[in-house]
């Protein structure tokens, strides 16, 4: 049986970090089809011009593989001319043995021609930029708290106990005993007296867990613990003024996320930058959880059901720590295993 032909002039791009493979489908003088292919490395001029031979053509849709981020500069130059769709790799799997770049290319440009696949989601340009903002504000924010953790057991190395009397040991009262270790004080007793706060009632306690072996070469990896943490609050700090002011166009839509239980500002701006605010893309809210990674997905055969699970990573707009990612992480813990998820849809 023939499947028909939805769009009549497809692109298909392969593309690899160096250089990319585009095909051509197009109505043929015999009432056929004719199929061109060409290479292109993707420095900007080939790009350019690979933009161009599309043009010639009259291409109405490119399609092109998720691969890596080598696709992102490709996509973003031809989106603002073409209907470009972003391709799900997992559902475009060529026959073993026959795959070559210009194979994937033309197996490419016949799936869109054909209707046989859908577009990922890939969001504007402002959203896209939000996101950069925020996941790179997200990779900070982790960094950082490895470091306090690395200094928690440089102070168990030199076996000083202050996380065992302080709650925080980058407090204002554990920063200021730090700063005085690093600075060469090592009376436990003129440490102690740094507390501040509720902390001063633990006056004995810290004395006593101050008492360790805590010599220079301590005190130079903390200097630079110390240094790279401060360094990290700083441009965590620029990055935030940077977010609010992208954010600002979308700031009725953040508040409306954060009338939500368990939605902070912080949460709701990891929300936006992630699915936008376009709901159109998604036809249900089952869609979106399904893009979100957040419910399992269908394993049946024989009419019986097997053990199905949500995608390993972590969704992005759940993330843990904050309140909103903790209750998503149980709710899909208790998830069933029959619970289905729609068909069709992909991330």
């Amino acid at each position: 049986m023939a499947i028909d032909t939805v769009v009549q002039r497809s692109a298909g791009l392969d593309i690899a970090k160096a250089s990319l493979v585009a095909c051509v489908r197009i109505p043929g003088s015999d009432g056929g089809w004719r199929v061109i292919k060409r290479k292109f490395t993707t420095m900007t001029a080939e790009l350019l011009a690979l933009r161009d031979w599309l043009a010639e053509h009259n291409i109405a849709r490119v399609g092109m593989e998720s691969t890596s981020d080598y696709w992102r500069p490709v996509f973003y130059l031809l989106e603002q001319r073409f209907d470009c769709w972003l391709l799900n790799a997992r559902h475009m799997r060529a026959v073993p043995g026959r795959k070559t770049d210009m194979t994937d290319a033309e197996w490419i440009c016949d799936l869109v021609a054909l209707g046989l696949v859908r577009p990922s989601f890939v969001p504007p340009p402002p959203i896209r930029r939000l996101r950069d903002l925020t996941r790179r504000r997200a990779i900070l924010l982790a960094e950082r708290t490895r470091e306090k953790q690395r200094m928690e057991k440089l102070l168990e190395d030199a076996g000083v106990k202050l996380s065992v009397v302080a709650t925080d040991i980058f407090g204002k009262s554990g920063r200021a005993m730090l700063d005085a270790l690093i600075a060469g004080e090592r009376d436990p007793k003129v440490l102690a007296e740094l507390a501040m706060g509720r902390l001063r009632k633990k006056i004995p306690a810290l004395a006593e867990a101050l008492v360790g072996r805590f010599d220079d070469h301590h005190a130079f990896l903390a200097r630079m613990i110390c240094d790279h943490i401060d360094t990290i609050s700083r441009m965590g700090a620029e990055l935030t003024k940077r977010i609010d002011t992208e954010i600002e166009p979308y700031r009725t839509e953040v508040e409306l996320l954060c009338s939500l239980p368990g939605v902070e500002t912080r949460t709701a701006e990891v929300i936006l930058a992630e699915i936008g605010t376009d709901m159109s893309r998604f036809p249900t809210a089952a869609h979106l959880a399904s893009w979100a990674g957040a419910c399992p997905g269908n394993n049946k055969t024989g009419g019986k059901s097997k053990p199905s699970h949500t995608r390993p990573e972590v969704p992005r707009t759940s993330r843990t720590g904050d309140p909103l990612g903790s209750f998503s992480e149980k709710v899909r813990a208790r998830a069933s295993e029959s619970t289905e998820v729609l068909p069709g849809v992909q991330r």
